[in-house]
């Protein structure tokens, strides 16, 4: 570090090694890899813990706990059991949307955050997704939409988008962007600095184009919250679903039903 920047302090030092860099990890594996890089990187205490953060109640976060800028690609697709649901307001076993509850709560007010999930969430119809669309859209300024490609996560499965949002106050309009590079992108064809040069020349005034649109937040359904990717000049795009995503949906619309008939039977 002082090599590459000879005037830096031993108190830039201290907030280097100490409270520059945190994080939590539940599989042991990833854990020991991750205290292993920061090391390696000059990082000689890692403030990493093993633990899962979703098994956290997110009553027990406080104002010390909040932070002002959340930049995450949270693990989706995963599934959490029941008395890890316990700990969110909307309960649901998609990991994905427990961390993106998560990430609502521990920001500060006036607070930013840019979330990566899969394209569905915009759309399903399960009541954990029509729950957190309605509270995301309530509680912040859901700014700005990124559809990406498929191909721009390596391994992801799915098609995802970019969530932009401010903590503090309600969505008033959204500004879509759909992101075509022109190319099929993969491992030997990644998406680079070049392909995102429009959307952060539009995205600075929320410009309209080909590509970006704007959603008046007075026009969204108010009973299903749905965000589709639909460019108004472009026509409705046409989301082509994963198997693994329709039967993920029906287990989840099949458990609400069980839950349901359960509650019945209680009352007869």
């Amino acid at each position: 570090m002082k090599e590459q920047n000879p005037k830096r302090t031993t108190a830039q030092d201290k907030i280097q090694q100490t409270r520059t860099f945190c994080g939590k990890e539940k599989k042991s594996l990833a854990y020991v890899i991750g205290i292993m890089n920061m090391i390696l990187h000059g990082i000689e205490a890692p403030n990493i813990i093993h633990t899962n953060t979703l098994a956290e109640n997110l009553a027990d976060i406080q104002d010390k706990d909040r932070v002002d800028v959340v930049v995450v690609n949270p693990p989706f697709g995963g599934k959490e059991r029941k008395e890890v649901q316990q700990n969110f307001p909307i309960r649901t076993g998609e990991t994905a949307f427990l961390f993106l509850q998560r990430f609502i709560e521990i920001l500060k007010a006036g607070g930013r955050a840019g979330v990566i999930i899969k394209n569905t969430f915009l759309s399903n119809t399960d009541n954990a997704s029509v729950s957190l669309r309605k509270l995301l859209l309530e509680s912040c300024n859901l700014h700005t939409i990124l559809d990406c490609p498929g191909g721009t996560f390596q391994g992801a499965g799915v098609k995802t988008v970019v969530l932009f949002f401010e903590k503090g106050s309600q969505t008033r309009t959204t500004w879509y962007y759909k992101l075509d590079p022109g190319r099929n992108l993969g491992k030997t064809n990644p998406l680079n600095d070049d392909d995102l040069a429009e959307f952060i020349e539009l995205q600075a005034t929320f410009a309209d184009s080909p590509k970006s649109w704007s959603v008046d937040a007075a026009t969204i359904d108010q009973t299903t919250f749905d965000l589709s990717v639909k460019n108004p000049d472009g026509g409705e795009e046409v989301v082509h679903r994963s198997p693994e995503d329709i039967m993920d949906e029906i287990r989840a619309l099949d458990a609400e039903s069980a839950e349901v008939l359960i509650s019945i039977r209680k009352r007869l």
